[in-house]
């Protein structure tokens, strides 16, 4: 676990928007195709954030390099989902070491 990569991540208000609609995919993506037990698909994640593909990609890749995230891909589409192990490590990694 990366805590320097996950602190930048998080010091983002867009990407902790991301992870808070990523925790209860089927109140913010119900519109989805797909299962939601796949992830969120980006585009809708880009529709929701009102920005540039280009500028969601980049906190996309910010918040999976920090191993927030994980990524599947399914054709030409790729899921996002929470990866609920990293998170809760780093939280228990916050409790102990403040």
């Amino acid at each position: 676990m990366d805590i320097d990569a996950i602190h930048k991540a998080l010091a983002n208000p867009v990407r902790r928007q991301i992870l808070q609609w990523l925790k209860e995919p089927q109140q913010y993506f119900q519109e989805q195709e797909h299962p939601l037990h796949l992830g969120v698909c980006a585009g809708l994640i880009d529709r929701r954030l009102n920005l540039s593909q280009s500028t969601v990609s980049a906190h996309l890749t910010s918040l999976q390099k920090a191993g927030l995230i994980s990524a599947t891909k399914v054709g030409q589409w790729s899921f996002f989902s929470r990866n609920e192990d990293t998170i809760q490590a780093f939280l228990e990694h916050m409790q102990q070491g403040l």
